[in-house]
């Protein structure tokens, strides 16, 4: 008994170092990042892995001014937007799917869910088009519905799974109590699914926020940039202000790490049951 109780110690001890290990190998680049955020730009060449004597934390001011402030603006927008109707659409379209009575509906459900396996990358071209005959190219659309499109299986996936577990026997007594299908998923389903739909929404928020690409192609006005073309642009052939890009990576990191902090409980809760349900 004492042999298993002493094994069973020594491998806690090596799971608890090497998680140690993995949080320090994530949280060092940030940690390095933020450091040089405050230096000068010569210091940060000199003196790279140094901690600053004197902080400068006028670099995160300059960044501000650069246009920071216009290209974080446009984030919110943008992510605020796709995550809102992501939820909507998805929700509905999973909750239906789950209690939907036709043999179709599972193809129905293989189709949506097929759209995990496009890449982004393939579809570029033909979303250029498309945007482009719409007459949405170098708008707010022309990022907004693409977000939407390649986030909604996922959400889909996890929300009909949960769904699918869902107690009916709350339905149920919805239903007696006068309550029609819509009202019943709105005042009883949607509150008591919360965890599921703060994990969408963080997943989704991080999607949007860091998403280059899309930006890059699909946008030609730098008054609509994100946060990632903006801080892009930073860069400059003959002279870059290093240090303000840096305070602007700071800054661009901090709604996700607040967000993730204020719902991170309910984001593991429902990931894991949206991914083991059904």
């Amino acid at each position: 008994m004492q042999k298993k109780s002493m094994k069973f110690y020594i491998n806690k001890t090596w799971i608890n170092v090497l998680l140690w290990i993995l949080v320090a190998i994530v949280i060092y680049p940030l940690f390095w990042i933020f450091i040089n955020s405050l230096k000068t730009n010569t210091d940060l060449f000199v003196n790279t892995f140094n901690i600053p004597t004197d902080p400068l934390f006028s670099n995160y001011v300059d960044a501000w001014n650069m246009g920071l402030s216009g290209y974080f603006l446009n984030s919110i927008i943008v992510g605020v937007i796709s995550i809102l109707a992501t939820i909507t659409i998805g929700a509905f379209c999973a909750y239906g799917l789950s209690r939907l009575q036709s043999k179709w509906k599972m193809m129905i459900y293989y189709l949506i869910i097929g759209g995990l396996l496009l890449s982004p990358q393939s579809a570029l071209i033909s979303l250029y088009r498309i945007l482009e005959s719409l007459n949405i190219y170098n708008t707010y659309l022309a990022m907004i519905l693409p977000y939407i499109a390649f986030r909604l299986p996922f959400a889909i996936f996890l929300m009909h799974t949960y769904f699918m577990d869902f107690p009916k026997e709350l339905e149920d007594s919805a239903l007696i109590d006068g309550c029609n299908t819509f009202t019943t998923f709105t005042k009883i389903v949607l509150p008591i699914s919360k965890p599921i739909l703060s994990a969408i929404s963080i997943m989704t928020a991080i999607f949007v926020w860091n998403e280059f690409l899309f930006a890059m192609v699909f946008l030609e006005d730098s008054g609509l940039y994100t946060i990632p073309i903006g801080l892009y642009n930073f860069k400059d052939a003959l002279a870059t202000n290093w240090t303000a890009l840096l305070a602007g990576i700071i800054i661009a990191t901090i709604p996700i790490i607040v967000l993730f902090l204020f719902m991170s409980k309910s984001f593991i809760r429902g990931l894991t049951e949206g991914s083991v349900k059904g």
